[in-house]
């Protein structure tokens, strides 16, 4: 016998698709508001600087930050423009290319996390205690959120929290 969807089911989804974008343009404006680019363009030159040479493929960029592939290549595009990457031929593949972030990419993306943090904390971290976020990051788990231990989020600016809230990969 098939369960019929509750109220409180509804309610939760309705929720679950509101939320992200209200707290992601409320994080977007304060980053504006102290002076930076688009969260885009951390959450890029963070996962360039993780990758084990600080390096990736245009494609592997893509993946890792789960946005369209001409979203990508025009923030690839304007990464390489302001000097915070640079493209690289790749030596095996002549037709295949690299993006790797630049030693101003880093300082950005180290600069940029100091108010990244503050508008986390501003828009989520003084709204839920410890354990509400412990508590969230399990309900959210079961709905296959789960993206790695919740122990990763530090304000190193290493491990942060991705675009999409989860902790980044």
């Amino acid at each position: 016998m098939k369960r019929k969807l509750s109220s409180e089911a509804t309610s939760a989804w309705i929720r679950l698709m509101r939320v992200p974008s209200r707290v992601l343009d409320c994080v977007e404006q304060d980053l504006k508001k102290a002076g930076f680019p688009p969260l885009a363009w951390y959450d890029a030159l963070l996962e360039l600087s993780r990758a084990p040479s600080g390096e990736l493929r245009p494609v592997e960029l893509e993946r890792q930050m789960l946005i369209p592939q001409y979203s990508t290549s025009r923030l690839i595009d304007k990464l390489v423009d302001e000097g915070l990457a640079a493209r690289r031929e790749c030596k095996i593949d002549k037709r295949g290319q690299f993006v790797e972030i630049t030693e101003a990419g880093r300082e950005l993306q180290k600069k940029m996390w100091s108010a990244y943090s503050a508008a986390i904390d501003k828009h989520v971290g003084s709204k839920l205690s410890d354990a509400d976020a412990a508590r969230l990051c399990g309900l959210l788990d079961r709905l296959g959120c789960f993206c790695g231990d919740a122990n990763e989020t530090k304000n190193d600016s290493k491990a942060v929290p991705a675009r999409d809230g989860a902790p980044a990969r």
